[in-house]
């Protein structure tokens, strides 16, 4: 058994931390893990994208084309860019909102997203659309954006990884003053996906 997910995003919203989760739980469980992250210009709200690919078959960090089962989309655009990896029956757990890329603010163009989430919902046969931006006001911060996917995308079932495993992967990723939190965004996540 083997499993490919990966997580992609823009610089600062979180997307490292939410694969060395994923990564920390999975050896938990004893699983051969391989990770990689390809970062552009991350601090200028550049792209990020992270491959986690645990058990058997996992030979090398990066998940070939048509192969993830999960993806974890922190910004629509991204989700797009990166679609090719997934695998046909996979699953995408985005974020609705739309991150303004740096070559848009330096333009004229107007980007809100609502294109490339139209897209998504003709070629994903299992998206999950999270309005990430009222799940995060509700929890009172921004910065748990990427445990709130992460959340919905456990509850998909998809990654072989259960709720209490990502607990205790927080409970030692994360600094204890945001355990609350973390813990918080992780179950309003996977409420949001089994609406």
């Amino acid at each position: 058994m083997s499993k490919s997910v990966i997580l992609c995003g823009v610089g600062g919203q979180g997307t490292v931390l939410a694969s060395k989760l994923i990564s920390y739980a999975a050896m938990s469980k004893g699983y051969d893990i391989k990770s990689a992250e390809t970062i552009g210009m991350a601090q200028r709200g550049g792209s990020v994208t992270s491959h986690v690919r645990m058990g058997e078959g996992a030979f090398s960090p990066l998940i070939p084309q048509g192969k993830a089962d999960v993806m974890i989309a922190f910004e629509p655009a991204e989700a797009v860019r990166n679609l090719s990896y997934l695998k046909e029956d996979g699953v995408v757990v985005v974020s609705k909102k739309a991150v303004k890329p740096v070559t848009a603010s330096l333009s004229a163009k107007v980007y809100e997203g609502k294109e490339m989430l139209d897209y998504l919902k003709k070629k994903v046969k299992r998206l999950v659309v999270v309005d990430g931006e009222k799940a995060t006001a509700e929890l009172g911060s921004p910065k748990a954006l990427n445990v709130v996917l992460l959340g919905a995308a456990i509850a998909s079932e998809e990654i072989d990884i259960s709720m209490d495993e990502i607990r205790e992967a927080i409970s030692h990723k994360v600094a204890p003053k945001f355990h609350d939190l973390n813990n918080r965004a992780l179950d309003a996540g996977a409420k949001l996906y089994n609406k």
